[in-house]
């Protein structure tokens, strides 16, 4: 069990390499679309919530509505139309409750098994909103080893294998879920050897370390380097102070550029943050 549990650590490192900074992304999108007023829609059909306008937010009954559609119909144009509707809906915590208590996580799921590579995508974008939610995660957690071997088997830097690592990534923050992947270590080794910067993580990732970012989001980001460091620690990689390979993840987390804003947080005005620096060991 201890040798899964490390393993899984590990996994989780690799994983959160690959797609790590889009969850976060997400929480700063959809605090940016929620600064602006929400606007309910009024009573429609179910085929017209996914046209026009996927920014407004849907309420219960049209959600409700939408999933019935999704789970009935059979035209590929409008499962995927639903699936950008829920998806978009998804990246509001009121929302991510909804749908899972009116059933909706499976009816998504079960999109995301489709032979239509671009609703597969669809359907992992819309898992990969609601698994924020850690209640979620729970049921979304029975479709990991199968989006695993969708990513692994699937061709390189494809829509699909990016969405799947950006669930993958949102399923892995914390280490509920970080064992499940310990099947996959290899292929993860091989996605970030060998995928393009899409796959890869973008250098202003490390615009997440700044003072000003929201506190929601620092925490978070800062978790996610407290993870890494645990998996690195775990393999024994900091004590002999690794070169790592140009525009991974970990270049970034362990340059000079991360090192400054960490010292710069130590100062942090919000004692939740500093704390959070604190514990993590200091390689900076």
């Amino acid at each position: 069990m201890g040798g899964a549990r490390h393993a899984g650590w590990v996994a989780a490192g690799l994983v959160l390499g690959a797609g790590a900074c889009y969850c976060i992304y997400r929480l700063m999108r959809g605090q940016r679309r929620g600064g602006h007023g929400l606007r309910l829609r009024p009573s429609q059909s179910a085929e017209d919530l996914t046209n026009g306008s996927y920014d407004d937010v849907l309420n219960a009954e049209q959600l409700q509505k939408l999933l019935y559609l999704l789970e009935s119909t059979e035209d590929p144009v409008i499962i995927e139309r639903a699936l950008v509707t829920l998806g978009n809906n998804a990246a509001f915590s009121a929302n991510q409750v909804i749908i899972r208590e009116l059933g909706g996580i499976p009816i998504v799921g079960s999109k995301s098994n489709d032979p239509n590579h671009s609703i597969k995508e669809k359907a992992l974008n819309a898992l990969n909103n609601l698994s924020v939610n850690v209640e979620n995660q729970i049921k979304i957690k029975v479709y990991v080893n199968q989006v695993c071997e969708d990513v692994f088997s699937g061709p390189l830097n494809s829509p699909v294998q990016l969405a799947g690592l950006r669930l993958l990534t949102n399923m892995t923050v914390t280490n509920d879920h970080q064992h499940m992947l310990t099947s996959y270590i290899t292929d993860l080794f091989h996605v970030l050897l060998t995928g393009n910067g899409s796959t890869k993580v973008d250098p202003s990732f490390l615009s997440l370390y700044d003072g000003h970012t929201a506190k929601e989001i620092l925490l978070r980001a800062l978790t996610l380097f407290q993870n890494i460091n645990n998996c690195l620690k775990k393999e024994g990689h900091l004590a002999s102070q690794p070169t790592f390979t140009k525009e991974s993840l970990f270049f970034l987390l362990y340059g000079e550029e991360c090192a400054q804003k960490m010292r710069a947080l130590l100062n942090h005005h919000d004692a939740d943050v500093k704390e959070k620096v604190t514990v993590i060991p200091k390689n900076w």
